[in-house]
Order: structure tokens, then sequence, then C-alpha cells
């Protein structure tokens, strides 16, 4: 794919008008569309929210405008190596989200969220606990009974070393159950495969759930929320069923490391300007994504303390030896 090379004469005054001052001269990225690797197939979560807001940033008014590009393959893995190994000059950039931490604590990468540099928290979705429409349990309860009774036999969809499968390590060790996991390199792999009856359990989105689940083809067993979801309201959070977890894929964007800061705070800003467009963000809410930007700063707190949270889990499951 080709990106156009040019010099950015009129950046500061554009950076300016998204709240940002900084020199032309450092803004000056030398392309007019950088390039978003999202490290899964299309179709998948990652790739809808965020070609959502490239089309957002397309329609905004700033001199350096986005393009999605995915580069899928090793449990999002591969576009990680790639994006990690691009010119720190502000044309490539990095679609993340917590299975950057689980790849690094299962050994597939030895590098983590801190091998790049925060742009932009922006996006936050809880994942949802699906059953194939054929499954004889309706429920988490009737759930946990059937994989105690036969540990290791209810086929679990997951991409190995990724969020899709940590969350069911956390739910495997609070509950003490065991499944047999299945590998599915993303999410559209996995509904076909949840759909086809070939698996029996896996993470879905709400779109996918709400299209299934009145005609029977999938079954939702809870949200890993705090609260109810108003797309949802009548599937139970695992805490008011007595399973004392929320996991959500909380997305956002870094850039390879030794990114100016200028063109960091650049980024920063017109994420932000994309995040509050009001278009932008219903149809994210009709997807069950709530926006939710953190700056360059706040990010890297916040990544900070989920990879301790996740560290501790892996440590406790086996997954990781510190």
């Amino acid at each position: 794919m080709r990106f156009a090379k040019s010099l950015l004469g009129g950046v500061a005054i554009a950076a300016a008008a998204i709240g940002m001052s900084a020199p032309a001269q450092a803004l000056d990225m030398g392309c007019t569309t950088a390039k978003l690797i999202v490290p899964w197939k299309a179709g998948g979560g990652t790739h809808i929210i965020f070609s959502q807001m490239e089309k957002t940033i397309q329609e905004m008014d700033v001199p350096v405008k986005l393009q999605v590009v995915t580069v899928p393959g090793q449990g999002g893995n591969k576009g990680a190596k790639e994006a990690r190994k691009a010119k720190a000059d502000g044309c490539t950039l990095f679609a993340i989200h917590q299975s950057a931490i689980v790849g690094y604590l299962n050994g597939r990468v030895d590098f983590t969220w801190d091998g790049f540099d925060m742009v932009a928290q922006v996006t936050s979705t809880p994942e949802i606990m699906g059953a194939a429409g054929t499954v004889p349990f309706n429920s988490v309860e009737e759930l946990v009974a059937a994989a105690k009774a036969s540990p290791e036999s209810i086929e679990l969809g997951a991409t190995f070393g990724s969020t899709s499968q940590f969350m069911w390590l956390l739910f495997e060790d609070l509950t003490g159950t065991k499944f047999k996991y299945v590998p599915f390199d993303g999410t559209k792999e996995r509904v076909t495969a949840l759909l086809a009856d070939t698996i029996k359990l896996g993470t879905i989105n709400i779109p996918t759930a709400k299209k299934h689940l009145a005609t029977g083809d999938l079954k939702a067993m809870a949200i890993a929320s705090d609260e109810r979801s108003p797309l949802l309201p009548d599937l139970p959070t695992l805490k008011e069923l007595g399973v004392d977890m929320t996991y959500s894929l909380d997305r956002g964007i870094v850039a390879p490391k030794g990114t100016p800061k200028e063109v960091i705070d650049y980024w920063a800003g017109v994420i932000k300007q994309a995040a509050e467009n009001a278009d932008f963000k219903s149809s994210l809410e009709s997807k069950g994504t709530q926006i939710k930007y953190r700056n360059a700063e706040e990010y890297a707190e916040w990544f900070k303390a989920e990879y301790d949270a996740h560290e501790k889990v892996a440590i406790k499951v086996g997954m990781y030896k510190k």
C-alpha cells in the first residue's frame, strides 16, 4: 500500500486548531496519510472500531489523515512486531489492547505495552461470554456444573496468547473449571465456529449477540462488566452471578518507541477530536462500545496498572514466572 509523501507547511496551524502548539518543523512527518496497523483480520471488533475512526478522521480538517492496514497473524503479535520496528516518525501507528500484555506474559513475544510510546486510549468494550445455541446449559451456574463434571471436554474457541483466552483463564481460576481450548486467529472465525457448532464457548460482541440470540443460534451467559448493558438489559453481569470479575477490551493507539513528543501530541489531539465526534460515538455505542479517551500520560499509567493486574493472575494460573 502506498502512502503519499509531502512537506507539511500547514501542520502547525492545524495543530493549534485541535488544541496543540508545536513548531511546524517538528510535525513535518513526511506523510499526508499515516498507516494504522490493526493486527487482526478485517471484520473483527478492533478492525470495525478503527475503520470507523479512520472514516471520522478522513472527514476532519487535519493535515495528516489515517488509514487502517490489517496485519493479522500470531494472535496479534505479527502486526505488533511490524509496528515496533517501524520508523518513529508518526507515519506508522499501532492499534493496541490488552493482547500486548498477554502475548508477553505467555512468552509469545519479548516485549509488552512499554515497548511502544503511548498516544491515546480510545474505547472500552466489555466481553460477553457466548455459547453455541445447541449447548445444554443456559446459565453460568449450569456451565460451571457441566465443566466441573467433565473437565477439559467443553470446546472453547480463543486466540491463543490473547485476551480472548486470558478472560477464560481468569474465569477458570475463579470457578475451578477447565475447558478444552481450540485456536482461532480472530473474532470473526470464532463466531463462525460457534454458529456452526464446531466449538461450544467463546467471547462474542453485542452486535453478534443481538443478531443471533433471538434466533437461538447463540446463547449469552453473562457480560463481564460492572453494570448490565442497555443494549442487552436482560443479560446479567458475572458479578451478579457470584463470579467477581470484569473484563473489557480497552483499545487505543501507540507509536514506535522514540516518536517525538510533538508528534505524539499531534495524534493525541486528532484522536481526541475524533472521539468527541457525535456520529463516531453513536456508531460505537450502538455496537456496545463506549468512548474512553485517555491522553498519552494517562494511558501509560492505565497500562502499567493493567499490566500489574494481568501479571498477578498470570502467575497465579501458572502462565508466567517472574
